[in-house]
């Protein structure tokens, strides 16, 4: 018996250290993103190494002795230091933003990346709905999510395609389009949508968006540049930009892509993916990677920020209520 707890002791001693090199010097790997778009591809799962760090500590100070204690307690608070600096920033910017009580005026807005294989688009398009919203951004609008994109085309008065079957980004709105297109097609690839609306305080731009994943690396990025280049066409001080960027905000490529934009995005640690049944094989409790975001120029100031329910999506739907400054 003896011998059985000093073996499983020193299994999960074992697996202590492994947790805390593992963690750390992917954690310290991820850094490297601030100089290489390979590393930076890492820094999308720091709650990862973050997981790791925190593990090696508690099995290196519970179950470890002396200097093994101190060495493994070490490395799991030196991957929690790292993930910290990459990580800290966002949650300090979400703490700090203080929500208001909206009023008619304000502008509320749905981001839903909606999913090719979407397996309930009704609960979806349910929610949707029931949000009223005035205008709604919609990702990956074909296959299983096109009877959302079908019913939505039909309640809302405007909308950026004419077409359900040509379309998967979309824009509905309940104002006016004075202007409406897509993003070139010219390489790098990048689905998007935007339309100019009208409004009482002057006409403004909405834009959606879809990236590609962060891995490889290099696409992703060349996508930003590009949005980054169409939108300096658009004055960004009333310009509202919103989609899913399939990027964290701790990863460098979004916090180079935050300060080159000129706007600001007002959803900051707001996890949105996975939710629900992800995939054939998996389901997800809850979210724990925030990709969807929305942006705002200088004359408008979000109010209420909202993450919506998982609805038949693998992401969940953001929704916000923005205020425009006079």
């Amino acid at each position: 018996m003896r011998l059985i707890v000093q073996l499983l002791s020193l299994l999960v001693r074992g697996a202590g250290l492994m947790l805390g090199l593992a963690g750390l010097g992917l954690a310290l790997a991820s850094l490297g993103g601030a100089w290489s778009d390979r590393l930076d591809a890492l820094t999308h799962a720091a709650p990862l190494w973050l997981l790791m760090g925190v593990g090696a500590v508690a099995l290196g100070a519970i179950f470890a002795r002396g200097g093994e204690r101190w060495a493994i307690v070490g490395l799991g608070g030196g991957a929690i230091l790292a993930c910290a600096v990459m990580m800290l920033p966002e949650y300090w910017a979400a703490w700090r933003f203080k929500p208001a009580t909206p009023v008619e005026s304000d502008l509320k807005l749905v981001q839903f990346n909606a999913w090719h294989d979407n397996r309930s688009p009704e609960t979806g398009l349910a929610w949707v709905e029931a949000q009223n919203a005035d205008v709604v951004l919609i990702e990956e609008g074909a296959g299983g999510a096109a009877p959302i994109v079908k019913a939505l085309k039909a309640q809302y008065p405007y909308s950026s395609c004419d077409r359900v079957a040509e379309c998967e980004t979309w824009i509905f709105s309940r104002k006016t389009m004075l202007a409406r297109g897509g993003v070139p097609t010219d390489k790098p690839f990048l689905a998007g949508a935007w339309a100019t609306l009208a409004d009482a305080k002057g006409p403004f731009t909405v834009m959606a968006v879809h990236y590609t994943w962060p891995i490889p690396a290099g696409p992703q990025q060349a996508q930003s540049r590009k949005l980054v280049q169409f939108l300096s066409r658009f004055d960004k001080r009333d310009t509202i930009l919103t989609g899913d960027f399939n990027s964290t905000p701790w990863s460098f490529s979004l916090k180079r892509q935050d300060k080159a934009l000129g706007l600001r995005r007002w959803t900051r640690a707001l996890a949105s993916w996975p939710a629900g049944q992800f995939s054939r094989l998996a389901a997800a409790p809850a979210p724990f990677l925030p990709i969807d975001h929305v942006y705002a120029g200088s004359q408008w100031r979000a109010v209420k920020i909202e993450r919506g329910p998982a609805v038949g999506s693998d992401h969940r739907p953001v929704v916000v209520t923005l205020r425009r400054l006079p």
